[in-house]
């Protein structure tokens, strides 16, 4: 993949995920706090964005989200699960998502 055709497709993803973010953020904000793994602070920024705004901030060559499962247990629960496992491979590592620091504005 060329340099820009990466950067169209990081720009398309950060667009996308803002306006998911938001719309989670003004479906439920206390639910999207939790499954996006932000602070509150930042689910209050989310949900006055204008559509400009978000247009504005995703475009930008940087990732706007991130990957949260740093731990290689959460990973594995994620990604190796089997039939009647996955429900409870899911829960557990949401139970060890929610235990990581929010993002917060720096």
């Amino acid at each position: 993949m060329k340099a820009n055709e990466l950067t169209t497709e990081i720009r398309e993803l950060n667009l996308t995920y803002l306006m998911l973010a938001q719309q989670m953020v003004l479906s439920d904000k206390d639910m999207a706090i939790f499954r996006l793994g932000i602070s509150k602070d930042i689910a209050d920024i989310l949900a006055v964005l204008t559509p400009s705004q978000i247009l504005k901030l995703s475009n930008s060559n940087m990732m706007l989200c991130r990957i949260r499962f740093d731990d290689n247990l959460v990973f594995g629960m994620l990604a190796n699960y089997s039939g009647k496992e996955k429900t409870m491979s899911q829960s557990h590592a949401a139970i060890l998502m929610a235990g990581q620091p929010v993002e917060e504005i720096t």
